[in-house]
């Protein structure tokens, strides 16, 4: 019997590359996004690839009214689910983000969409009393700068939700995995100043499995973010405030 991974925001080159590491591990793959083309050869891919099974469905994040009746169709195309991979997210422009329709968008995208689409497999695992969540968070979230401040305040808001849903479901015995990643190589980063120390996508997705498999809580990736947060975690504020980050 097929152990079946249901990866949102699938297109993007994290969930790609996530999903090929899950793939070779012998998982089967439902793959959800907007863009049914590209969900399509993606998911021939894998299959002629690995030789696992793969199905598809449109799913947008934004349209959390369509998220009960979505989730329902993929259990119904699956039977049931191992895990969840939550890829979905949108870095948005910061200066338009100033103003609030925009900053809606970017909060919206990152954390009320990925919310609900993770209320949905958390209440669904916690019933089954077995499964993993992961939830691609950002480094962005662990402290508010000037040059990301929207679009980190969101993946912050992502980071707590992960931490109290991992609270909740750890007497379920469900595992809840946040990630956050530094600078990683995709064409949300792409043409962007000052990136420094970038991880590819294959890496990024190779860590997110072994994570699952070492029943990690929390992952940065690369790994150094951890200690490079830390330090400007330490920052005191009214340092802080004054420096151009």
């Amino acid at each position: 019997m097929s152990k079946w991974v249901l990866m949102l925001g699938a297109t993007s080159a994290i969930a790609r590359a996530t999903a090929a590491a899950f793939a070779q591990r012998g998982y089967a793959h439902y793959l959800a996004g907007r863009d049914m083309a590209e969900l399509d050869r993606d998911a021939r891919d894998l299959s002629l690839r690995y030789g696992i099974e793969t199905k598809y469905g449109r799913v947008d994040a934004q349209l959390v009214e369509t998220h009960p009746e979505f989730f329902a169709e993929v259990l119904r195309a699956v039977g049931c689910l191992e895990g969840v991979v939550s890829a979905v997210g949108y870095l948005g422009d910061q200066t338009a983000a100033r103003h609030f329709p925009q900053a809606a968008h970017v909060i919206q995208a990152n954390f009320t969409g990925a919310a609900s689409l993770l209320a949905l497999s958390a209440d669904y695992f916690e019933q089954r009393g077995h499964g993993f969540i992961v939830g691609i968070s950002s480094v962005a979230g662990d402290r508010g700068r000037q040059s990301n401040y929207v679009y980190g305040a969101a993946k912050g808001a992502l980071t707590l939700y992960l931490q109290g849903l991992r609270n909740r479901l750890q007497p379920a015995g469900v595992q809840v995995v946040c990630v956050k990643p530094g600078f990683v190589d995709t064409a949300m980063t792409f043409g962007m100043a000052g990136l420094f120390l970038v991880a590819s996508p294959t890496h990024v997705g190779e860590r997110i499995a072994r994570a699952v498999e070492g029943k990690t809580d929390v992952l940065y990736v690369p790994w150094f973010w951890r200690y490079i947060l830390l330090i400007i975690r330490a920052i005191p504020e009214a340092v802080f405030k004054r420096l151009k980050l």
